[in-house]
């Protein structure tokens, strides 16, 4: 029997262990040459990433899916674009379907098997190779790696900083776990949204196996700020989200209990008698790292940059207004992608969000504020990396 495209398998105990190829022959019945052809074309994902691995062993509680059709060839480092670069720091805009960093049992893989879906941390030295000019180091027989300190989820684009040496990833580590880092976020949701600040403590498991909010005193504490940029009728919303803290998948859980799940959404839905529902036929989660601001490890001056919405997201906002008529700017404000106001509540007085343009950052320097400087606490073995939360 043939794999029909879209059909989803869940691992067991009982098949964890076997390889993909042993796993997919068995559940299909097709021939161990049918079975690889079908994994080499991209046909084959686990955890929604492709795998082309048909000797990759299986874990209890994996997802693997057949796709109807191939999937893209993974982006390079021709894909990126490199906001900003010095010795310290690379600002780079994440494309969607990228992975930020690699899982810490794949830190481990050999490189052949690595390249098959490389993330960003591995494709950012190489577009720091390409180029030239300010801060890429000549000279060296291969790029230089860079260090992790957020991360952002696969299906989600925009901004993300590395550090590129061992005191700035401490620094920048630090500022991300005070949160005195500035995110802001554009989403395109269910519903007619309004303004307004959701708080909540998320948990690792809810109780069925995914993260979402204890509605007790458990979990860590998170709170988005929200604001509505645009309205599509009462269908859909282009919203603005404004991270106070930077939970895993904060946005997306925060969107999804408040009734208006993120467009493209497959693992957080609306509570139970919601009437919110997802036609916008979006092709990933429709979310956005618009903005990222930080201060510089070395110079301690403040850094803010803004990525543009990109093509995918601009083409479904493009439709919602077509199929419900021009969109109205939400109250309060004027219809833009770059609101300049913050959300009522956010103590940020005297640090503006600024407009990176030409490459170069705006830079702030509010009287009386500390700069912490290169020799600012840290953990005190920084060797040791951590896999950095995913706020959204």
């Amino acid at each position: 029997m043939k794999p029909a495209p879209g059909t989803v398998h869940h691992v067991d105990a009982a098949a964890a262990g076997r390889t993909l190829a042993a796993f997919l022959r068995g559940t299909s019945g097709e021939s161990w040459s049918q079975v690889q052809r079908l994994i080499r074309a991209r046909r084959v994902q686990i955890h929604g990433n492709i795998c082309t691995d048909a000797g990759r062993r299986l874990r209890d509680g994996d997802v693997v899916k057949i796709l109807a059709v191939a999937a893209p060839a993974p982006p390079g480092p021709h894909d990126l674009r490199i906001v900003h670069l010095d010795a310290a720091v690379v600002v780079v805009e994440k494309p969607p379907g990228v992975t930020t960093t690699r899982h810490g049992e794949e830190r481990t893989w050999p490189a052949r098997r690595r390249q098959v879906q490389p993330t960003l941390d591995e494709l950012v030295p190489g577009a720091i190779a390409a180029g030239t000019g300010p801060g890429r180091r000549a000279g060296r027989p291969r790029p230089v790696p860079v260090r992790a300190v957020h991360r952002i989820d696969r299906e989600t684009s925009g901004l993300v900083v590395f550090a590129r040496t061992v005191p700035a990833e401490r620094i920048l580590a630090e500022q991300f776990r005070a949160h005195t880092t500035r995110r802001r976020y554009l989403a395109v949701c269910v519903g007619r949204v309004g303004a307004g600040t959701i708080v909540s403590n998320l948990l690792r498991d809810r109780g069925d196996g995914r993260r979402g909010s204890s509605g007790t005193d458990e979990g860590k504490h998170a709170v988005t700020h929200v604001r509505p940029i645009e309205h599509f009728a009462d269908a859909y919303t282009l919203v603005e989200c404004v991270l106070e803290t930077g939970r895993t998948h904060q946005i997306r859980i925060h969107m999804a209990e408040s009734g208006h799940p993120v467009c493209g959404e497959r693992v957080y839905s609306a509570p139970r008698g919601s009437r919110a529902v997802d036609g916008s036929a979006a092709p990933r989660v429709m979310l956005h790292a618009a903005s990222l601001g930080f201060v510089h490890p070395e110079t301690g001056a403040d850094l803010d940059f803004e990525s543009p919405l990109p093509a995918d997201i601009r083409a479904v906002i493009g439709r919602l207004r077509g199929a419900g008529g021009e969109g109205a700017p939400a109250r309060g404000g004027p219809r833009s992608h770059r609101p300049a106001d913050r959300p009522t509540g956010r103590p940020r007085a005297g640090r503006p969000l600024g407009r990176h343009t030409e490459g170069r950052p705006r830079k702030h320097s509010p009287s009386g504020a500390k700069k912490p400087g290169p020799k600012s606490p840290g953990p005190k073995s920084p060797g040791r990396r951590r896999d950095p939360p995913s706020p959204n």
